[in-house]
């Protein structure tokens, strides 16, 4: 079971003067970059906010946000009487005008309103952190299926590779056996004489040298693991990673030794399937 980095989630909650909104983005990440929007008025609650994020989203590049939106008659500014009385006073002496138009010019100087410093009720924050909650959930619920999409790709790319091997498996023996004849028709080109036993010598160590019964296992293992690892309890793209870096140090080392024409083709092929699965691995929490 993978999960992506990549997804959404939305939770909403209607209090009797005000409209809670949270959103949450995720994007793929090598680690954790959070970005936290919200209004002054909770920003005291941005570590609690954080912490809970980092534990339950672990990776990626996270957008949080909080929007209030007022239903009901709610304000934290109230206008200052005297001083908008003494402003008034004030513009009388300088300027004729009805008081309605004076009241107009009077609210828009300095100090006539008293912004009063809005305090969170705790048990309004109780029920945002449990919306907070919620929105994660979906989040991960997202991401979760976003992973089984990502699954479904490696296991079939996986699948592919497992399917080239074989042939190249298949294909060794006639590739040995190509060698064989090259060496064997260059020394005769040379129209010299030379001692059999001794050629047979060289060919079983050059044959040796550019075996690659090694790999072949070890690439087959790569592939196991790989498949047993997605389907574990544990999401961890890294370790993943790290399994695909493995398997093309194999896939590279064969198309190294192969000197054969038609196996390097399929190395290519095999190639071709793994750069794809280290693309979306990018994606995998």
């Amino acid at each position: 079971m993978i999960y992506s980095m990549t997804g959404y989630g939305k939770s909403v909650l209607q209090l009797p003067t005000k409209k809670v909104t949270i959103e949450l983005k995720s994007l793929n990440s090598k680690n954790l970059d959070l970005n936290a929007r919200m209004p002054s008025v909770y920003r005291e609650k941005e570590l609690a906010i954080r912490k809970v994020l980092a534990d339950k989203l672990v990776r990626g590049k996270i957008d949080f946000s909080i929007y209030v939106e007022a239903t009901a008659e709610d304000t934290s500014s109230q206008i200052n009487t005297p001083v908008v009385k003494q402003y008034i006073a004030q513009l009388k002496n300088v300027v004729d005008g009805n008081d309605i138009e004076l009241l107009k010019m009077a609210v828009r100087f300095p100090d006539a309103l008293n912004t009063v410093r809005e305090e969170i009720d705790e048990n309004e924050w109780k029920a945002i952190e449990a919306e907070i909650h919620k929105a994660v959930e979906d989040l991960t619920e997202h991401r979760l299926d976003e992973g089984k999409v990502l699954e479904q790709d490696f296991n079939a790319r996986i699948a592919s590779i497992e399917t080239i091997l074989e042939q190249v498996i298949a294909m060794d023996p006639e590739r040995v056996e190509g060698v064989r004849e090259r060496l064997l028709r260059g020394v005769e080109e040379l129209k010299e004489k030379y001692d059999e036993n001794r050629f047979e010598q060289e060919l079983v160590y050059y044959i040796e040298k550019f075996d690659i019964t090694e790999e072949k296992v070890r690439l087959k293992n790569h592939l196991n693991y790989f498949t047993e690892s997605i389907n574990s309890n544990e999401s961890n793209g890294k370790k993943l990673g790290f399994i695909s870096q493995e398997m093309g140090r194999e896939i590279n080392t064969i198309g190294s030794k192969s000197n054969y024409a038609p196996m390097q083709q399929l190395v290519v092929q095999m190639k071709d399937e793994l750069e794809k699965i280290k693309e979306q691995l990018l994606n995998v929490l």
